[in-house]
C-alpha cells in the first residue's frame, strides 16, 4: 500500500472511531447527567475501556480515558452491580444509601432518551444537507435475471415491475422496511414466495421459491434469494484504451439504453446482449444530455482473452440523487426497520437469525465502507440516525444488564415494595452481563469474517491492441 492509501486508511479510520464513539458516549453521557440530578453517587465516568492511560478524580467522580477505544460507561454502583463490565467500585457500595425505584427508571431511561434525541440531531442534519439515494435502491423495476435461478425458471424478466411480494405493496427495492423487495424476500417465511409483477399493461402472478446460498460452517448462513438485481441505467464509468467503444465514440457518463433494439436495464443486460452478438458490429443506443444517439460498436478480443468484449466500465451504483427526510420521517423509519428485524428474529419460520445482526466491529466496518464512498459524510450521518435509533431500542429490551432491565426491576419493586435479595440480584446481573458480553464476542466472529479480504480471483485486466496493431492482425 502506497503511503497516499495508509494516509487515507488512518483518515478514514479516525472517522470511524470519532463517529462510533461519539454514538455511544452520548448514551452514556444521559446516564451520567440524569444520575447527577437525581443525587445519585456516581463512582467512574470512563471514555473507551481496558486499562486506564489517563485518569482523574474531581469531586467524587473519577473521569477516565481506557486503551480500547469502543465506547464508555458510567459506574453507578447504587444501580446494580457492574463490575464484570465497568471493574470494581473504588469505594464500599454497603455505606451507599438505597434509592428509590423512580430513581432508578429515571436514570435507566436517559440513557435512551439521549440516543434517540442524537438520533433527531442527526436526522435534522441529514434533513439540511440531503441523503444520498441511488436508484437501484428506490426503483422496483427488475434489472436483471441471473439465469437458473428462481426468477428466471418461472419466467421473471427484465423491465418487469414488481408490485407486491406476498400480498404487501413494495415501492424500493433495498432496505429493512415491509415495503421493501428484498427485505420482502429475505424475512419470507413460506416455501414459496408470491410476486405480483406488471409487464406493459397486463399484471401476472409468480409463485417462486426462494433458495439459501450455500456458505461455510464459519461464516453467516445465507439469506433467502429469488435472482433478481435492480434496474440502474447501465452508465459509463470509464473506457479502456483502444478499446471498440472508445472507437465508437462512447464516452464516459454515457447512458446506454438498448443494444441492437433491445432495451438494458442494468450492466450485465448490456453484457448479455454483446455476448448474443459474439463479434459481430452491434448497434448501441446511448443518452447523452438527454439527447439520444446510436452508435455502431464491433465487439474485439481483448489481448489474452478468448471472447469479444468492447472495452465499458461500469457505474456500480448508476445515477445518485439527494433526498432530504424530514427527521420524523427518518425516525419513523429508523423504527419500523428494528421492529421488522425483531418480528422476523422471533419467527421459528424465519432464516433470519441473531448471527446476522452486527455488533461493535461489524458497525464500525459499515462506517468505514460508507466514509470510503464519495458521499462518505453524508451517508455516515444518516447511517447514525439508524445505529442511535438502534441503540435506544435495543437498550430498552428487558434483560438485566441493559437500560430496560434495570427499568424492569425497579419497576417489580415499585409494585411489590420489596426488594430483589442482593445476592440473587447480583448473581442475575452477573449472568447476563455474562450473556451479553458472550454475544457481543458470537456476533464479532462473523463480523471478523467480512474482513477478511476476498479471496476470489482478481478480475482479469483488459487490454486491446492499438488500432494500428488491430488493422495489422487483421489483414494477416
Amino acid at each position: 500500500m502506497s503511503i497516499a492509501g495508509v494516509l487515507k486508511f488512518l483518515f478514514i479510520a479516525f472517522e470511524v472511531v470519532l463517529l462510533f464513539n461519539l454514538v455511544i458516549i452520548v448514551h452514556e453521557l444521559g446516564h451520567f447527567l440524569a444520575a447527577k440530578w437525581r443525587g445519585l453517587h456516581v463512582d467512574r465516568f470512563g471514555i473507551w475501556f481496558g486499562k486506564p492511560i489517563w485518569q482523574k478524580k474531581i469531586g467524587d467522580v473519577t473521569y477516565c480515558l481506557g486503551c480500547i477505544p469502543a465506547g464508555g460507561f458510567v459506574s453507578l454502583p447504587q444501580m446494580a452491580p457492574m463490575e464484570a463490565i465497568e471493574g470494581k467500585v473504588e469505594g464500599p457500595k454497603e455505606q451507599l444509601p438505597e434509592i428509590s425505584p423512580i430513581d432508578k427508571i429515571i436514570v435507566a431511561f436517559a440513557g435512551p432518551l439521549f440516543s434517540m434525541l442524537l438520533a433527531f440531531v442527526f436526522a435534522a442534519i441529514v434533513w439540511g444537507i440531503g441523503r444520498p439515494v441511488s436508484e437501484k435502491e428506490t426503483t422496483t423495476t427488475v434489472g436483471y435475471v441471473h439465469n437458473e435461478y428462481p426468477a428466471a425458471e418461472v419466467g421473471i424478466k427484465e423491465g418487469d415491475k414488481i408490485l407486491e411480494i406476498d400480498g404487501y405493496s413494495v415501492d424500493r427495492f433495498s432496505g429493512v422496511s415491509k415495503h421493501s423487495i428484498m427485505w420482502r424476500i429475505v424475512s419470507s417465511e413460506g416455501e414459496t414466495i408470491n410476486v405480483k409483477v406488471q409487464r406493459g399493461e397486463m399484471t401476472t402472478n409468480f409463485v417462486v421459491a426462494p433458495r439459501l446460498p450455500e456458505t461455510k460452517s464459519y461464516e453467516r448462513k445465507g439469506l433467502r434469494q429469488i435472482g433478481i438485481e435492480p434496474a440502474h441505467v447501465p452508465m459509463v464509468a470509464a473506457l479502456i484504451p483502444n478499446s471498440p467503444a472508445l472507437k465508437a465514440g462512447i464516452q464516459v457518463n454515457d447512458e446506454i439504453t438498448a443494444v441492437n433494439g433491445v432495451k438494458v436495464y442494468h450492466p450485465a443486460g448490456v453484457a448479455k446482449q454483446l455476448m448474443q452478438a459474439s463479434n459481430n458490429p452491434v448497434e448501441v443506443t446511448i443518452s447523452r444530455a438527454g439527447a439520444a444517439k446510436t452508435l455502431m460498436v464491433k465487439p474485439e478480443i481483448p489481448i489474452g482473452w478468448d471472447e469479444p468484449k468492447v472495452g465499458i466500465e461500469w457505474d456500480a451504483t448508476g445515477k445518485m440523487s439527494l433526498l432530504h427526510p424530514t427527521p420524523i420521517e427518518q425516525v419513523r423509519g429508523g423504527i419500523d426497520a428494528m421492529v421488522g428485524t425483531f418480528s422476523a428474529l422471533f419467527s421459528s419460520k424465519s432464516d433470519i437469525k441473531p448471527q446476522h445482526l452486527s455488533g461493535p466491529v461489524g458497525i464500525m466496518r459499515i462506517y468505514y465502507l460508507l466514509f470510503e464512498s464519495d458521499q462518505g459524510w453524508r451517508l455516515a450521518i444518516w447511517f447514525s440516525v439508524v445505529l442511535n435509533i438502534n441503540l435506544a431500542i435495543m437498550n430498552m429490551l428487558p434483560v438485566p444488564v441493559l437500560d430496560g432491565g434495570h427499568i424492569t426491576l425497579a419497576l417489580i419493586n415499585l409494585i411489590s415494595r420489596r426488594n430483589v435479595h442482593p445476592k440473587v440480584l447480583n448473581w442475575v446481573y452477573q449472568a447476563c452481563a455474562i450473556m451479553v458480553i458472550g454475544y457481543i464476542v458470537y456476533v464479532s466472529f462473523y463480523d471478523v469474517q467480512d474482513l477478511k479480504p476476498d479471496k476470489a480471483a482478481p478480475p482479469k485486466e483488459m487490454k486491446f491492441a492499438p488500432a494500428t496493431d488491430a488493422a495489422s492482425n487483421s489483414q494477416k
